[in-house]
């Protein structure tokens, strides 16, 4: 196995945080167990994926609310938050009412564009505003004005007995600085790098034509180590532009031989998807393969990635459909097993 020349920095995980349909509580309440013990096994970060219409979490930020009162170090993002959804300045106001309860640990991940099942939705979450909705890069701006403090209402002063600012409140300083952007295409890198925000490049990238390798192939893992270099190419900081990666990785140290033939089978049935792009004609959404087997050959693999080579935080992605234990085992090694074998050591 590589001995890595420069360890990796810090180590998160991403859950989707799933629960059943008829009774929510128990699956809501696991999420907050699996990112409580993410805390005690020294992780640096926990993302929560955004989901609507789906037994998954929809609202992330009320979920790092409860964690706010259970946890007292982990960073806690989203990865990602689709901004169609939201009002930016709603948003503003409660992601920074949870960060300061947090103590400055939220790291709030978002993307644009239209909702996801638009032409469905749309009705009943704009009903007079639809087709009049920014749904551009611009949405995501008028929330970096907003968290940065920068004045945003025309009034500010005394009416009455009350007092009212001309900026969002609460203001959390620093909070501007903590927010991702979910870029997939080389234009939205571009973008987000010159907003000065941070990349959250995970295992779905979107590659142009000239990405395709003269033999047929297509390099998941080159295709997104020049996503990295655009991006600090475009970024105010150059290379110390915070980047974090974000691949499905499944350490099966401690795993039963029941949870490991889980898991192959989990594994065989997506890798299909990562050998060609999916979409319309022309280059769609292209998948990384899934890393599975012992810390040992997990570290292995990585060190062989062009795209894990140029980060120094990673946000490990688990499993969508497994069950409670399984991630209590894979979080497990993972700390104790894969993150020191890539140079990394566990928060105190």
């Amino acid at each position: 196995m590589p001995t890595p020349d420069v360890p990796l920095e810090k180590l998160g995980f991403l859950t989707l945080g799933l629960f059943d349909g008829d009774d929510p509580g128990p699956g809501m309440e696991s999420t907050l167990e699996v990112i409580e013990l993410g805390e005690q096994l020294g992780f640096d970060s926990a993302y929560l994926r955004h989901r609507h219409f789906q037994t998954g979490i929809s609202s992330p930020i009320a979920i790092m609310a409860a964690l706010t009162q259970r946890t007292s170090r982990i960073a806690m993002g989203t990865a990602v938050t689709p901004l169609g959804w939201e009002n930016p300045l709603r948003m503003a106001e409660d992601l920074a009412t949870v960060d300061i309860l947090s103590g400055g640990r939220l790291e709030p991940g978002f993307s644009v564009g239209p909702p996801i099942h638009w032409e469905d939705v749309k009705q009943a979450l704009y009903p007079d505003t639809a087709d009049a909705e920014d749904l551009t890069y611009e949405r995501v701006a008028r929330l970096l004005r907003m968290v940065r403090g920068e004045p945003v209402s025309t009034f500010s002063g005394t009416a009455g007995f009350e007092e009212f600012s001309a900026r969002v409140e609460p203001h959390a300083p620093g909070l501007g600085d903590r927010i991702w952007y979910g870029a997939g295409s080389g234009r939205s890198t571009r973008w987000a790098a010159e907003q000065g925000l941070n990349l959250l490049t995970s295992n779905i990238i979107k590659p142009e034509d000239s990405d395709l390798e003269r033999d047929g192939r297509w390099d998941f893992a080159a295709i997104q180590q020049r996503q990295i270099a655009l991006f600090r190419a475009h970024h105010p900081d150059g290379e110390a532009a915070r980047v974090s990666q974000g691949l499905v990785v499944i350490p099966t140290d401690s795993a039963t031989p029941e949870q490991r033939a889980r898991y192959e089978a989990y594994v065989a049935k997506r890798t299909p998807r990562t050998s060609a792009p999916l979409g319309p004609p022309g280059p769609g959404l292209l998948a990384a393969p899934d890393v599975l087997g012992t810390s040992e050959e997990v570290a292995e693999k990585l060190y062989a990635d062009a795209a894990f080579r140029e980060v120094r935080e990673v946000v490990f992605a688990l499993p969508f459909t497994f069950e409670h234990e399984d991630y209590v085992q894979i979080l497990t090694d993972m700390a104790t097993k894969l993150g020191p074998a890539l140079g990394w050591k566990p928060a105190a």
